[in-house]
């Protein structure tokens, strides 16, 4: 009978019933039960405002593909020279800012009176607010160099309104300086530094001039190596697009230089955000100051080397770039800027808006699959696809360009590092989601400078616990969460949604490193002492984290 029927069919008949191909076939292609399912109320409900969330993400995923693009569109036009020179080199004023960070002072105040310009042309300001053993710690070495011919002075502050800002307003009304050059105390600028910046500012609408950051241990470990990655996509590509193609872009907070005339028009520092770099960075542009991003020139500094400091400066960034949306983007919007440079802003200063949406997002992600599983998936992925594409895909290009820029010839190895970097981001959300929801609740803080320690190589001890608070209840809801969606991976196996698996193992990943590195941090340091660290001078150590 068998032997009468078609090849095809008999072959149809005997083959097996498992394997990659019937896995499609039944997933995809089976139609038994289609018609049976009709959407409901509950379900739009539930789709659409994931769908929403995945779209707004999708845009400012898309963002960054405009980003990539704009920088290589202008990369010719940028000229690292200065169009002129001085005749005559103007007065500069160094301020370092600084709070109880009295581990880098030396390596700090080394560096900036090692710096090349002529001594009677050149004022350093070591501003200091600190409430440790740093006041005694600093004036001791500004004394020192002080007494050996370099033009250093020591000011202390009883009080740190204001905080950073507030430092350096103070510093500015005593200031002698024609430009202001600003260094963080873990900054260590090259010896030419001022030499190779001063003679930009000989054009006379430059208002500011940025150098790229560069840092001094970025093979410390695992996490420094994430962090120098997301940091070079911003200095490389988010400042080299901006500043190539002509829109506003914003001083870092430090390894700058201002036109003194440039602060003084744009209102002076506020402290009214926590990103007060930012906040003067717009309302001088929007004034009519230009600025200049020198990525060519490089500034070493020092990375958080633990996930509370790590957490505590994002979380202080993401905070301070809502609070300066709220405030500059009206003004804005108001001013005769183009449109482009007023579309760039909104991109710019709020995107951190991401990270409540990442939360919404992982709300809805395992109901959404459950639903969807009923739909069909074959449909579903038709959306899923060019969203994801748009939004997940595009982190992954940004940073991988970025190193193929600074590094034409490792840049592959970045590879190895795209899960933890793109993992981290999102172990990042619960705490930049608490930081951007006080922002735009109006809830005020103070600033929480990152803590630094001096450490540059693998293996090097750290003095952390002087500056280290423990986190009570955030890594909890990170160890939650990333249970959650592990519990979402054993759901998608069950029912062979195998496709998912990846996606969701970031999410797991995520949470649980940050999580897990917030609850054990300084842990590991003790145990391979032998003991506690008894380093712990300071009665009252600063607390950092979120």
């Amino acid at each position: 009978m068998l032997s009468k029927l078609p090849l095809s069919l008999t072959l149809a008949f005997f083959a097996p019933q498992s394997g990659f191909k019937h896995f499609i076939k039944s997933q995809y292609g089976d139609q038994t039960f289609r018609g049976l399912y009709s959407w409901n109320a509950f379900d739009a409900w539930l789709l659409i405002p994931y769908f929403a969330v995945m779209i707004v993400l999708a845009v400012y995923g898309i963002h960054r593909y405009q980003l990539v693009y704009l920088y290589f569109k202008h990369k010719k036009a940028y000229n690292p020279e200065p169009p002129s020179h001085f005749a005559e080199l103007p007065r500069i004023t160094v301020q370092l800012p600084i709070y109880n960070e009295q581990f880098v002072i030396d390596r700090l105040v080394e560096a900036i009176c090692a710096l090349q310009y002529p001594t009677d042309k050149l004022e350093i300001q070591l501003l200091d607010d600190s409430t440790d053993e740093t006041q005694q710690v600093a004036s001791e070495i500004v004394e020192r160099y002080a007494a050996l011919g370099h033009p250093i002075v020591y000011m202390h502050r009883e009080n740190r309104h204001g905080f950073k800002a507030g430092a350096l307003d103070a510093g500015l009304k005593v200031a002698k300086g024609e430009l202001i050059a600003i260094f963080d105390a873990d900054f260590v600028p090259p010896p030419d530094w001022l030499m190779r910046v001063v003679h930009h500012f000989a054009e006379p609408g430059i208002g500011m001039v940025q150098t790229r950051w560069t840092h001094l241990n970025r093979d410390y470990s695992l996490l420094t190596q994430v962090e120098a990655i997301l940091l070079d996509g911003h200095f490389v590509l988010e400042h080299g697009a901006r500043a190539r193609s002509g829109d506003f872009f914003n001083f870092n907070g430090t390894a700058g230089m201002w036109r003194r005339e440039a602060i003084s028009d744009a209102g002076g520092w506020q402290h009214d955000t926590l990103t007060e770099d930012t906040d003067l960075s717009y309302r001088s542009q929007i004034v009519g100051w230009k600025f200049k991003y020198l990525p060519e020139i490089e500034c070493p500094a020092e990375l958080p080397i633990e996930m509370t400091a790590f957490k505590t400066q994002q979380a202080r960034w993401a905070k301070g770039l809502i609070q300066t949306s709220i405030k500059v983007l009206p003004i804005i919007f108001r001013s005769n800027v183009p449109r482009r440079i007023k579309i760039e802003a909104v991109y710019h200063l709020t995107a951190n808006m991401s990270y409540p949406l990442m939360v919404l997002m992982s709300a809805l992600l395992i109901p959404a699959m459950i639903v969807r599983f009923y739909q069909g998936w074959f449909q579903m992925l038709l959306i899923d696809v060019p969203l994801f594409t748009a939004s997940s895909l595009s982190i992954a290009v940004f940073y991988l360009v970025s190193q193929r820029v600074l590094f034409p010839k490792t840049w592959l190895k970045t590879f190895l590092y795209l899960p933890i970097l793109m993992a981290l981001g999102i172990g990042l959300t619960v705490t930049n989601t608490k930081a951007v929801m006080e922002a735009l609740f109006g809830i005020k803080s103070a600033f929480a400078r990152t803590p630094k320690y001096s450490v540059a190589k693998k293996g090097e001890k750290s003095k952390a616990a002087k500056y280290r608070k423990r986190l009570v209840l955030t890594p909890w809801i990170e160890l939650a969460i990333g249970s959650y969606f592990a519990l979402a991976i054993v759901y998608a196996i069950i029912n062979n949604n195998f496709f998912t698996v990846p996606f969701l193992l970031l999410f797991v990943l995520g949470y649980w490193y940050t999580g897990l590195m917030s609850l054990l941090q300084g842990r590991f340091e003790r145990w391979k002492s032998g003991g506690a660290n008894t380093d712990e001078s300071s009665p009252k150590p600063y607390p950092v984290g979120v």
